[in-house]
Order: C-alpha cells, then sequence, then structure tokens
C-alpha cells in the first residue's frame, strides 16, 4: 500500500485536456482522485478527459482560465476551491513551448514563456497553499529535461523550466512540513508532430533505452510522488536514461 491513499482525494491538474495533462488526469483517477481538469482552449479534449474520469468512478470537474493572466490564475484557485472545498494534490503541467531561433529572441516570447511557466505555478503554489496545507497535500511541477540541458531554439522556455525546478526546491522548504513540492522532468516525451523521421530517429539514437517515452511514464511518476510522503524537493527525471549519457 502507498503511504497516502489518494482514494476520494481531490487534485487540480492545469493543462489536464491534452497529452500529458491528461494521462496526469486519467492516472490520477484511476488511483482515486476526483480531478478538477483545467484547460486554457482545449475545452473539446478537456471534456474527453472529464468523461474518462467518470467512467473511472471518480468526479470530474471543468475549470478554464488564461493563467498567462495573473487575474485568472487567483479566480482558477478560488472556482476550485469553491467546486471541490478542498484540495489534495496539485499539478502543475500547463507550459507554453514556444520555438525561437538565436535570431528570432524577444521580450515578448521570453515573457511570455515565464508568465506560464514560472510565474503562474508561482501564484498558483501560494493561492491554494492553506488549502493543502490543511490537506497535508502536495504539489508536482511539470519541468523538463531542458532545464539543465538548454535547447538553442527554446532558450526561453529552457530557461523557465530551470527557474521552475528552483522554485520546487524553495517551496518545498517554503511550505515543508504541511506541503510536499516534487517535479517530474520528462525527457522525449510525444515529440512534435512536425519532426521529421531523420530528426526523430536521431532523438531515438541518443535515448539509452532506445524509445521515446509515453504521456504515461510521466503520469505514473506524478501518482507515485502524490502517494510518496517522504520525498519533497526532488526531481524525477522521466527520460529513457538521456540525461545520463554525456
Amino acid at each position: 500500500m502507498p503511504a497516502i491513499d489518494l482514494n476520494g482525494r481531490v487534485a487540480l491538474v492545469t493543462g489536464g485536456g491534452t497529452r500529458v495533462g491528461a494521462a496526469i488526469v486519467r492516472a490520477l483517477a484511476g488511483a482515486g482522485c476526483d480531478v478538477l481538469v483545467h484547460y486554457a482552449t482545449s475545452e473539446a479534449g478537456a471534456r474527453a478527459v472529464a468523461a474518462d474520469v467518470e467512467r473511472l468512478g471518480r468526479k470530474a470537474s471543468l475549470l478554464q482560465a488564461d493563467l498567462g493572466d495573473r487575474a485568472e490564475v487567483s479566480l482558477l484557485a478560488e472556482r476550485a476551491l469553491g467546486v471541490a472545498g478542498r484540495l489534495d494534490v496539485l499539478v502543475h503541467n500547463a507550459a507554453n513551448f514556444e520555438r525561437a531561433a538565436p535570431d528570432a529572441l524577444s521580450a515578448e516570447v521570453w515573457d511570455r514563456a515565464f508568465a506560464l511557466n514560472v510565474t503562474a505555478p508561482y501564484l498558483l503554489t501560494l493561492a491554494l497553499a492553506p488549502a493543502l496545507r490543511r490537506a497535508r497535500g502536495s504539489v508536482v511541477a511539470v519541468t523538463c529535461l531542458s532545464a539543465t540541458r538548454p535547447w538553442k531554439h527554446y532558450i526561453p522556455y529552457s530557461a523557465s523550466k530551470a527557474a521552475l525546478a528552483n522554485l520546487v526546491v524553495g517551496l518545498a522548504q517554503g511550505l515543508a512540513p504541511e506541503v510536499r513540492v516534487n517535479a517530474v522532468a520528462p525527457g522525449t516525451v510525444l515529440p512534435p508532430a512536425s519532426f521529421g523521421d531523420d530528426q526523430l530517429a536521431r532523438l531515438r539514437e541518443r535515448i539509452p533505452l532506445g524509445r521515446f517515452g509515453a504521456a504515461e511514464d510521466v503520469a505514473r511518476a506524478v501518482v507515485f510522488l502524490a502517494e510518496n510522503d517522504y520525498v519533497t524537493g526532488q526531481t524525477i527525471t522521466v527520460d529513457g536514461g538521456r540525461s545520463a549519457v554525456s
């Protein structure tokens, strides 16, 4: 049995309507959570995921918000507690993943990356910290392998994920002992559809396990961190061994 039984607990997953976020929602529901599914524009995906949650016998509620807007971050926190009345698990999955070549970098690209990838998780965690303290809950942020190995065409994204990883360590100290804060850092999981076969092959060759990850690989790590009550301030890297290769 896990240290924390998630059955009947409440989780909020940002960006829960698509891709990795949707897999995290399903995994938490499978572990027994009722789930608040946040989305920005992917309403159809969020509704489909909510239906999956209900098929698993758990409750699902949809919450729309533009997390690039600080006022909407505050409203999301209020609405989440208004709907559920409590919060046990907060997952920061929503992210800005904007390509910008070095000669196309701008202040606007930087601001968009940091607003969604760092400021929103920071402010949302602070707004929900009292509820998480009452529940002795946990926060899990989805960072990225690029937090330690920046990608030249994604410099603002990589820098913002590094800041998020640092934020996890700081909040783990600041919210202890009632709230645990951890991260999952995916490697190549669900590569962009724009990547060609040759590019995908080169990426795959760098992964010791010889394959790309699945969204479910990340989701299982999130559930592990939500269930283990003696892990905080840590990052689990889910990359098939890519970070072990020099």
